[in-house]
């Protein structure tokens, strides 16, 4: 078990009758991250729910490992005015359960903590009005503030992790909605989510991690935007095409086979540290991916082994279907022209005593073993094309600025005919008029090398609305990614939502994002 989750599952086998139920399931649940269970009804993904809570069904014969360390598991069932007393109010149904957490205080402070600990279940629960239902029955509630009381009764037994069994079926939008907001707020105070649902857009737009259950089985697993863009299993492709959020580009088969870049489980570490969770990706030809976070996010590291300048990582990258080597020096001379990196100090990836167009034609020399006049000629041509002029060129990088020194640095990148071209914060640090002549050649460069395609780290969103998809990390995890419009109109994640707000100085004299390919 990993010493950061919350709860385990290890081989979980429930029988009754010698027919099983959940089958050899084995599941974590890491603190502040949702896992969903999807499936046809009768698969076993309530059954494993409740298995967490001890409450398999009666008769059952149960092997294999269920921990969950010193925390207790609440529940949150699809119809929660069935668990919900009809004959007492909202507050004798909480203040019951909030008593026994104060029994070790003074008389006189009991009544007070009691109260104070009610209203803070309920603002976690999102009743921020909570205080005014205090009052009322169950009935007198709406489904949604219901689910609602259920989750704080479960809060207040210090719950770290919650069982939402099918919590969004048969909701209003609106609701559906507020559901949704509810459990990512969960998530942000580190508390386990495991989610069974049907709904497969909620689910889509909510989980870190999907499995896919089947008779009992899990079939498959992973990121949603993987399963969705990428199903392995024939059950998980028939599942994901009765979605209403599936589209068929997103699950056909020509579209998982003509990734120029794929990212497999890649999960890095610095020594002992791991600074990038288990990360989905998916880049296609002539496609550009912006990936987003704040300092110290992982963007970097990715970026790095992608380019394979950082070797220690678990998981696989591959182009155009085939494994990369994790370390640059055992790629092959066509694999190392393939992916190239432009990094966001350009001054230091210079040498500081040879002319700057020099170094540039030597990317074609190396890589694509051009002869030199050739590749003298192509460099200049090249830089030209960038803005760049001769005489520029030919000085050494430290008479050049630092917007010219990051066009000369695209230039030598674009020299090795590069399938993928990973730009990293190229536009930190510069002024604004010279960063907005550098996204516009960016916005550009698919049309003039069709077949590019470009990974953009960044924390800048007029950066990244260059982009065809958004992927977003946040203390090293995937938090979520999908279509730019989608994630700039209707972000899941507050961090992409304040990532991608709109910059009232800069976002009207921006260049467009580029038409799709």
């Amino acid at each position: 078990m990993n010493a950061n989750d919350v709860a385990h599952l290890q081989d979980l086998r429930v029988e009754v009758d010698g027919r099983a139920l959940v089958d050899g399931v084995s599941l974590r649940l890491p603190p502040g991250r949702i896992t969903a269970l999807i499936g046809a009804s009768g698969s076993g993904k309530t059954t494993t729910g409740l298995a967490l809570l001890g409450a398999c069904p009666r008769g059952a014969r149960v092997t294999g490992e269920v921990r969950v360390p010193a925390t207790t598991v609440g529940y949150v069932p699809q119809h929660p005015a069935t668990v919900l007393n009809p004959a007492r109010p909202v507050a004798a149904l909480l203040r019951d359960i909030a008593r026994t957490q104060v029994r070790h205080l003074p008389r006189r402070a009991r009544r007070p903590a009691i109260r104070q600990r009610v209203l803070h279940a309920l603002a976690q629960a999102q009743l921020p009005d909570g205080e005014a239902l205090l009052r009322r029955f169950p009935h007198q509630l709406s489904g949604g503030q219901q689910q609602r009381i259920v989750l704080a009764q479960a809060l207040l037994t210090g719950a770290r992790t919650i069982v939402a069994d099918e919590p969004t079926t048969g909701q209003d939008a609106l609701t559906k909605q507020q559901i949704v907001g509810q459990l990512a707020a969960l998530t942000r105070q580190g508390i386990a989510v495991l989610l069974l649902s049907h709904d497969l857009e909620v689910v889509r737009a909510l989980a870190d991690d999907v499995h896919v259950m089947r008779d009992g089985r899990i079939v498959e697993s992973g990121p949603p935007e993987r399963l969705w863009l990428a199903p392995r299993h024939p059950w998980t492709r028939d599942l994901l095409a009765h979605s209403p959020s599936a589209q068929p580009s997103d699950i056909s088969e020509p579209a998982r086979q003509n990734a120029v870049l794929q990212v497999r489980g890649l999960t890095a570490r610095h020594r002992t540290t791991t600074v990038l969770h288990p990360t989905d990706l998916r880049l296609h030809p002539g496609a550009a991916l912006a990936v987003m976070g704040r300092s110290g996010s992982g963007k970097t590291t990715l970026a790095r082994c992608l380019a394979g300048l950082h070797r220690a990582y678990d998981g696989e990258i591959l182009l155009d279907g085939t494994a990369l080597p994790p370390s640059l020096r055992h790629r092959t001379r066509d694999q190392l022209a393939a992916v190239q990196y432009v990094f966001q100090d350009a001054r230091a990836a210079f040498d500081d005593y040879r002319p700057v167009v020099d170094q540039v034609a030597r990317s074609a020399v190396r890589l694509r073993r051009v002869p030199p006049p050739d590749a003298m000629a192509e460099a200049e041509r090249t830089l030209r094309d960038l803005g760049l002029p001769g005489d520029l060129v030919r000085r050494t990088p430290g008479q050049l600025s630092g917007g010219e020194l990051q066009r000369a640095a695209l230039a030598r990148a674009l020299l090795a005919h590069p399938r993928v071209l990973i730009c990293d914060e190229i536009t930190s640090g510069l002024d604004t008029v010279t960063r907005r002549s550098l996204l516009t050649l960016l916005s550009g460069l698919p049309q003039t090398h069709p077949g590019l395609s470009l990974v953009l780290i960044t924390h800048d969103h007029d950066t990244a609305a260059l982009a065809d998809r958004i992927a977003v990390l946040d203390a090293g995890h995937l938090v979520e990614q999908g279509p730019t419009g989608r994630l700039r109109t209707a972000p899941q994640h507050p961090l992409t939502a304040a990532l991608l707000q709109p910059s009232p100085r800069l976002s009207s004299r921006l260049p467009c994002s580029r038409p799709r390919t």
